[in-house]
């Protein structure tokens, strides 16, 4: 396997899609003669051309719109927006066109296009473009919701996205962009829907998704000092959602911590512990603890977005006390 960027598998996702069916299409701000705002679509304009690598105007709602029509009508378009902040303006067309048509059509239509772009904070950008909007998406029958954590997750899910036949909302993160990891060079793809336990353990179970994991990996490493063994899943898919591999390692360790970077009210981590209290309350010697962002808007200052984040010692405090120690 070789070892690349985050950006860099996505590209290539991309990229090979494109040239197995030329119904897709990528489309955005930035996208094409800047190669991404994140150089996800490096020399993806010099190899598809302009007809395929479109650059658009600041205008979600236009482009979202385009997008839907399109594929509604054949295509199979690749949207990308800057931030998932700015799909604010386009998500009239998201909701109410891309999710409902097919429904609303009784199946005359069907819609496969993927939204993708970062989600969540990436440092000092303040209020109004540090939000995560996953449960926002997932809250819309019609939509399916993928946020990777890595690069092979990352390729493997938007080729699955790329080929899916509805909507699906792609979440990345501008500080993941850069991580690296291996990927193989063979063809490869990720079924949605299913979650992965990235490390097993007899203890207690961490879930989490997207950039924070790397958090839960970090609380895991020192818990194990100590000789506490956590089981960290990684959702990867939002909606639908694993339940099931949920279940059966709260089954195995008995208690269950959830780190999420999103506010604390009616968010992944909140359906979560509905899920796991309905099917498996039996089985919990502790109640469930949820860890999220504090419930204020994204502060700027480097020293007050430190307290909004949580963090590994966040998830370290809480294993302890499902473990009552």
């Amino acid at each position: 396997m070789k070892t690349i960027q985050f950006r860099e598998a996505v590209q290539q996702a991309m990229s090979e899609e494109m040239r197995k069916d030329e119904s897709i299409y990528l489309m955005g701000e930035e996208v094409a003669e800047y190669n991404g705002a994140y150089k996800a679509s490096k020399g993806m304009l010099d190899e598809f051309g302009p007809d395929r690598v479109i650059d658009t105007p600041i205008s979600e709602l236009g482009f979202s719109g385009i997008g839907i029509g399109s594929a509604m009508n054949g295509n199979r378009p690749i949207i990308e927006f800057m931030t998932f902040n700015f799909s604010l303006v386009g998500i009239d067309q998201i909701i109410n066109n891309a999710a409902k048509i097919r429904q609303m059509s009784g199946g005359q239509f069907n819609c496969p296009i993927v939204f993708r772009g970062p989600t969540a904070s990436a440092g000092q950008l303040g209020a109004t473009h540090s939000q995560a909007f996953e449960s926002w998406y997932a809250n819309c029958p019609g939509l399916k919701v993928i946020v990777p954590s890595n690069p092979y997750d990352a390729k493997g899910l938007l080729k699955a996205a790329i080929r899916d036949d509805d909507p699906v909302i792609f979440m990345e993160s501008e500080q993941m962009y850069g991580d690296k990891g291996e990927v193989p060079e063979e063809e490869y793809v990720i079924e949605i829907g299913k979650a992965d336990v990235k490390r097993e353990g007899t203890d207690v179970t961490i879930v989490s998704f997207g950039k924070i994991i790397k958090e839960a990996y970090k609380a895991a490493d020192e818990l194990e000092k100590e000789g506490i063994f956590a089981e960290v899943i990684d959702l990867r898919t939002i909606r639908p959602m694993d339940h099931a591999t949920i279940i059966e390692s709260v089954k195995k360790t008995n208690r269950l911590v959830i780190l999420e970077e999103a506010w604390p009210f009616g968010n992944i981590s909140t359906e979560i512990t509905y899920q796991v209290q309905a099917q498996a309350f039996d089985y919990l010697d502790a109640p469930i603890i949820k860890i999220n962002t504090a419930d204020t808007p994204a502060p700027y200052s480097p020293v007050l977005l430190k307290e909004w984040l949580p963090n590994s010692e966040d998830v370290v405090k809480a294993v302890k006390k499902v473990m009552y120690k």
